[in-house]
């Protein structure tokens, strides 16, 4: 029998920045309360009308058709300006090109080595604190991460001076991107400071990333005179980093430009960055308020690690970890809002959507609804056993995404966190300070606290 689905009109839309207020003050409350308007949920983005899925099934149609949901839209507009055409915004033509030639960056033997570099930056960091230490959580989570991304892509560490700037850029540059979704355009060209700011932070983030891109092509050590990979048995990827596979990608027709190297190079690096340090932020905060994870968690560290640091064949043991991981992309996710627009007209839930229409896709809305995940507002890691990959429906769940344009680095994003998280159990133990406020940050590009403050407390083996 035929599925019949609702559409339906969130309320509180104001004139010019229609939804604006809510998703800027209480963004996942009113993301969350979608489903009880329809399946299919108009919402407003300043002027922009857009439709929210709120049914799986209609996500997974919007997610597995990218040739005509593609990406655009109010956001990517914005994002492009960050990223440029990577292969993260890029749209549909651009696609598969570029899937193809950057996939093999992320082949599993790849992975393993990119382990490496994630269990040692982790345990840098952690062997860096010391007991009674508070640790403002989201920036030291963001610089572990920056550091681990740009040493995976340029295979050597990257100076503290560049991977500070590069933090100071993509935290100025992404804290303006949302605001500017609801900003008309004739305001973002005036001179003044927030657009300065904006303005300025790219240039730099763009420079930064140029640099080191020439510094890398300039030490040649597998590239040839020209910049570009040497042919022969071993040339692709010689350096074992992700650049090199970049450099050494060909296809049928051309391989990477260099523009196109510099939009995927800072494509990784957002992606690699901002992401992974929200998961981590917000998995750390869960083990505070539920002390029996984090105890399973601990134990299970004891367990598989035995004192020794954690490694990339230790995955499929940390099951328990993976679980809470998964618990957290769930409960907050990192990607909470972006866009696409219909190439052609198309019927969903009974509308008639010209082409152009904008698709607003929101994973609180279906990962925060009870009717798909019982008891949706709780805690709960155990409901994602590995002996049932049936649950939830399809559709329901896109923590890094999901459908044709899913995450090329979901593989390499949960292996990270999941290492990392596994060695800052190991020698730690955190409580909430006094100062953390946990209310998600105004429109910022990922969902993640407004501050989390950490107590530590070193812990052995031996100790709960």
């Amino acid at each position: 029998m035929p599925v019949t689905y609702a559409a339906g009109t969130a309320p509180g839309a104001l004139p010019l920045v229609g939804h604006a207020w809510p998703l800027l003050r209480t963004p996942m409350p009113f993301l969350s309360s979608l489903p009880r308007y329809g399946d299919l949920v108009e919402i407003r983005l300043g002027n922009v009308r857009a439709q929210v899925p709120c049914h799986p099934e209609l996500l997974h149609r919007v997610l597995s058709d990218d040739r005509t949901y593609d990406k655009g839209g109010p956001l990517f507009i914005r994002l492009r300006d960050l990223v440029g055409n990577g292969l993260g915004t890029c749209p549909h033509q651009d696609h598969r090109r570029q899937r193809r030639l950057v996939q093999p960056a992320f082949e599993r033997a790849h992975l393993a080595r990119y382990a490496e570099v994630m269990t040692d930056e982790a345990a840098r960091l952690t062997e860096s604190w010391h007991p009674g230490q508070v640790v403002d959580t989201f920036p030291a989570m963001f610089g572990l991460a920056l550091r681990t991304v740009t040493r995976t892509l340029f295979s050597s560490t990257v100076g503290d001076d560049d991977v500070t700037r590069l933090q100071r850029s993509f935290q100025t540059a992404t804290s303006g991107l949302f605001r500017r979704i609801f900003v008309p355009d004739a305001l973002q060209r005036l001179p003044l400071p927030a657009n300065r700011r904006y303005a300025c932070a790219l240039a730099d983030l763009h420079s930064s990333v140029d640099h080191l891109i020439s510094g890398y092509l300039r030490a040649g050590e597998d590239t040839g005179a020209d910049g570009r990979a040497e042919e022969g048995p071993g040339a692709r990827g010689g350096r074992g980093d992700l650049l090199s596979t970049l450099i050494a990608a060909r296809d049928e027709d051309a391989a990477l430009s260099d523009n196109e190297l510099h939009d995927q190079v800072i494509t990784m690096l957002f992606g690699g960055s901002e992401s992974v340090a929200a998961t981590l932020t917000w998995a750390l905060y869960l083990m505070t308020r539920n002390p029996l994870a984090a105890r399973d968690l601990r134990k299970e560290a004891d367990t598989v690690l035995a004192g020794r640091p954690a490694a990339h064949g230790d995955l499929p043991r940390l099951s328990r970890t993976a679980q809470l991981v998964k618990e957290t992309l769930r409960l907050y996710p990192p990607a909470w809002l972006f866009t696409r627009v219909t190439t052609r007209p198309v019927n969903l839930a009974g509308c008639y959507l010209p082409t152009g229409t904008t698709f607003v896709i929101s994973p609180p809305a279906l990962h925060h609804n009870p009717a798909l995940f019982p008891r949706a507002a709780d805690f709960r890691p155990d409901r994602w056993p590995a002996d049932r990959p049936g649950q939830p429906p399809r559709g329901a769940f896109a923590g890094f995404g999901a459908g044709a344009r899913r995450c090329i680095g979901d593989s390499y994003a949960i292996a990270e966190v999941t290492l990392m998280l596994a060695t800052i159990t190991q020698r730690w133990r955190m409580r909430c300070e006094p100062g953390t406020d946990v209310r998600p940050q105004a429109l910022a590009a990922v969902h993640r606290p407004r501050r989390l403050l950490l107590r530590l407390s070193e812990r052995t083996p031996a100790t709960s």
